[in-house]
């Protein structure tokens, strides 16, 4: 009887997912302070962080808030978005993906 040679099991890698950015876009029209309540609600930030990432993007035109896997960046950004749009502002959350 011939001895049996086990072999290895070949190692899979799980693959990390894909993260994407959600970024606040500058509008004219929003005021700050609501700007600053949607970033509380939605992504969960204080105050003083709500309030950094709207002058941010005040300044620059756009500020990255937060980024998550596609799944969810793509569901906090249309949140956000909806409460802008439920309250009658142009607000706008958009995603893209991380290089």
């Amino acid at each position: 009887m011939p001895d049996l040679v086990l072999l290895p099991k070949p190692k899979t890698r799980t693959e990390r997912p894909r993260l994407y950015k959600v970024i606040l876009l500058n509008d004219d029209f929003t005021p700050r302070d609501f700007v600053v309540k949607v970033l509380k609600a939605v992504f969960r930030m204080t105050e003083a962080e709500a309030l950094g990432v709207m002058l941010t993007a005040h300044r620059k035109g756009a500020c990255v808030v937060a980024v998550y896997t596609q799944e969810v960046a793509e569901t906090k950004a249309r949140q956000a978005t909806d409460m802008g749009s439920q309250a009658g502002y142009p607000l706008a959350f958009t995603t893209e993906r991380e290089e």
